[in-house]
């Protein structure tokens, strides 16, 4: 591993590039970047979680849930990403600061002061809103007759939600989470503004003290790479998930050909 990355860091400068630069700093670029996917992951799971009780008080028949579900998703979809980190950084973080006694006493008080934390509940709060628009487009897109026909079979409604209604709805949506991770992803960078050291903090860091334009040129690369490899995934997961129906695609049209 040390040849390989002696050997990357000959090649850049025989490019012409500031190797210097990568040498000092390219490990702490790469623990940022363990720290953006963390960060990331953490915030688009939990968000997926929360975005279900969104979605289905937002589908609700009661007034009160619904009203209450829109309201979430306007605010958080309404505003900026920058903006809710700041409000839950400062507004929840002086809070919270006021009972600090209370946090130590119970073991709690190295959690709420890292900035790390307020930036997971932020992302978290903000990609909620996202998936829950996206899960409620992809239920309500599904016909009326699979709900009818899981009727038929004698299937609650409950049952027929978790095991035909949800199910096909996730299917749909594939591609819109696609984007909302990739989005999460470009997006996760305002946590450098709240002294997170993920991916661009580090890179914040090391301009502040060589004040040489190519650290923010890899991190833009770094960025790029991840982004290729989401996408590159993503689309082998809807491939193989979806591969049913690119099979049924050609005998429908060779049906209607027949007709």
């Amino acid at each position: 591993m040390e040849t390989l990355w002696t050997g990357f860091l000959t090649l850049v400068g025989d490019a012409g590039l500031n190797s210097d630069l990568l040498a000092t700093y390219g490990p702490r670029l790469l623990a940022g970047l363990r720290l953006t996917l963390l960060l990331v992951a953490l915030a688009m799971v939990l968000g997926a979680l929360l975005s279900f009780p969104i979605a289905l008080a937002r589908m609700s028949r009661n007034s009160v849930l619904r009203g209450l579900a829109f309201g979430y998703i306007y605010f958080f979809r309404g505003t900026p990403l920058l903006a809710q980190v700041y409000l839950i950084y400062n507004g929840l973080g002086i809070f919270l600061g006021a009972h600090k006694s209370l946090f130590e006493d119970l073991g709690l008080w190295w959690l709420l002061r890292d900035g790390f934390y307020y930036a997971v509940i932020a992302f978290t709060l903000n990609t909620a809103a996202y998936q829950a628009e996206i899960l409620r487009g992809g239920i309500e897109s599904l016909p009326r007759g699979q709900t009818e026909g899981g009727l038929a079979l004698g299937l609650h409604s409950g049952q027929i939600f978790r095991k035909i209604i949800l199910p096909q709805a996730l299917m749909v949506s594939l591609r819109p989470y696609g984007n909302e991770l990739i989005l999460m992803l470009k997006a996760s960078s305002v946590a450098a503004l709240v002294a997170v050291p993920e991916l661009m903090g580090v890179t914040r860091l090391a301009f502040s003290r060589t004040f040489d334009f190519q650290a923010y040129m890899w991190t833009a690369i770094l960025y790029l790479i991840m982004v290729f490899a989401i996408a590159h995934v993503w689309n082998l997961l809807e491939k193989r998930l979806t591969r049913h129906l690119h099979r049924a695609m050609p005998q429908t049209a060779a049906t209607a050909q027949a007709h």
